[in-house]
């Protein structure tokens, strides 16, 4: 069986936890960010869990991460 191939997009956006779930960052911290409040920038920086109707669908595009 030949190997799979990783989606380069996909590996740079996600990661795994060692429990094995699909770990993101928070969408909406490029730029215009005098509008919002320095609450909502610093809970944005902190990373997050993938939904789990997705996780299946982006371990395949990681097989090996």
């Amino acid at each position: 069986m030949p190997k799979m191939k990783t989606n380069r997009a996909a590996a740079k956006r996600f990661s795994l936890t060692g429990t094995g779930r699909v770990k993101r960052f928070k969408a909406y911290h490029r730029h215009i960010l005098t509008s919002k409040t320095s609450k909502r920038k610093r809970n944005l920086r902190q990373s997050t869990t993938a939904m789990e109707t997705e996780a299946p669908t982006i371990r395949k595009m990681i097989p090996y991460k």
